[in-house]
């Protein structure tokens, strides 16, 4: 992931990218069952990336993003829009395989477009943040997370 800009000093940018990078892992694992068929085990991993994306969501839902939806507040719109498209596909195997014939190829679409939405916070979100928040600002987001939590804290598996 990016490393170019700095944004990483900062460990609220810091923290969340290795949410991204956690969740980068599990896509990979997730399509690797999926084109084995396995979509038991696609549906496990999925869980374990909701574990991820729970608490990383929230901080930038409640914390990042209204910080910058004054200066962006179109990405900001988009960004949210796109939590919730992933989101409602990866709610569908909170409580087990989905039986719908057609969700595994509408999850694999779900993480083609999670994976497009973290290069967008890395790439553009991120390093924006950088140079638009005062300390004030960050300070608020320091509070979101803090209240968050880290999915982090507990190891994730990839099985």
């Amino acid at each position: 992931m990016c490393e170019y800009c700095g944004c990483q000093q900062i460990a609220v940018i810091d923290e969340l990218t290795r949410e991204h990078d956690a969740v980068v892992a599990l896509i990979a694992r997730v399509r690797e069952l999926l084109a084995a068929d396995d979509v038991d085990g696609a549906a496990a991993v999925t869980r374990q990336m909701a574990v991820v994306l729970a608490p990383h969501t929230l901080v930038e839902e409640d914390g990042l993003f209204p910080e910058l939806a004054d200066e962006f507040p179109e990405h900001v719109e988009a960004l949210r829009a796109e939590h919730r498209v992933v989101e409602a596909v990866l709610d569908e195997a909170s409580r087990g395989t989905p039986t719908d014939p057609t969700w595994p190829a509408r999850l694999s679409d779900a993480l083609h477009l999670l994976r497009d939405h973290i290069l967008k916070e890395q790439d553009g979100v991120f390093p924006a943040a950088l140079t638009s928040l005062d300390a004030d600002q960050w300070e608020r987001v320091e509070v979101v997370r803090e209240r968050a939590g880290s999915p982090l804290a507990t190891p994730v598996t990839n099985s």
